[in-house]
């Protein structure tokens, strides 16, 4: 599809993960500010993502929400940027995007708010087990070097880079071995530089 891409974002959000991702693409995109309160409840917005969060996108016809589904989507409309495997290698790239997506978000939450599934049972209906079992299979999931698919960056690790970064440095995930290097492996790159200056540069300035 030729169509740009709107991008539907706030600096303070997960939308600098899609950011990252459409500077990697290299397609052309329109970045459209959704402040936070009434403004992720217009009609008009809601029509975009019922859930009234941000990032979406919108391409043509088709709307995506959901960062790990944002990348996945972007990853294959715009091939050439070769950010996915060959579709007969995958497997590791899509554990790695929806591991990210599913067991580290609802352990990260549940763990934020004093939430951990108590006995065998209740670990085991809870689609992370426990914070600490969550922990154990992201170190396996990390690559010692390279990356999650292979030698090549892929949208995974854009994905999977972004939730360790930021959750070694907001302390949400305690580090491990090989969690910072790989963080700092995977934002090395000129398109993670550029999409963090445009969204510092949205942030509201400190009075003084």
């Amino acid at each position: 599809m030729a169509q740009d891409v709107i991008l539907y974002t706030n600096p303070m959000s997960r939308g600098r993960i899609a950011r990252w991702m459409l500077e990697e693409i290299g397609c052309p995109y329109k970045a459209e500010i959704v402040d936070y309160g009434s403004a992720m409840r217009t009609p008009e917005y809601l029509a975009v993502n019922p859930l009234g969060k941000v990032p979406a996108i919108r391409h043509g016809e088709q709307i995506v929400s959901e960062c790990a589904a944002i990348c996945a989507y972007l990853a294959d409309a715009f091939p050439e940027a070769g950010l996915a495997p060959p579709s007969a290698e995958r497997g590791s790239y899509y554990r790695a995007l929806f591991f990210a997506a599913g067991p580290i978000e609802a352990a990260t939450t549940n763990h934020h708010f004093g939430f951990e599934p108590e006995g065998e049972q209740n670990q085991g209906m809870s689609g992370y087990g426990s914070f600490t079992r969550m922990l154990d299979a992201l170190e396996k999931i990390v690559p010692a070097e390279g990356y999650v698919a292979g030698e090549r960056f892929s949208a995974a690790d854009l994905y999977l880079g972004a939730h360790i970064g930021w959750g070694l440095q907001y302390g949400s995930l305690e580090e491990r071995p090989g969690f910072a290097a790989y963080a700092a492996r995977v934002r090395d790159r000129d398109a993670y530089r550029r999409a963090q200056a445009l969204d510092e540069a949205l942030l509201p300035k400190e009075a003084g």
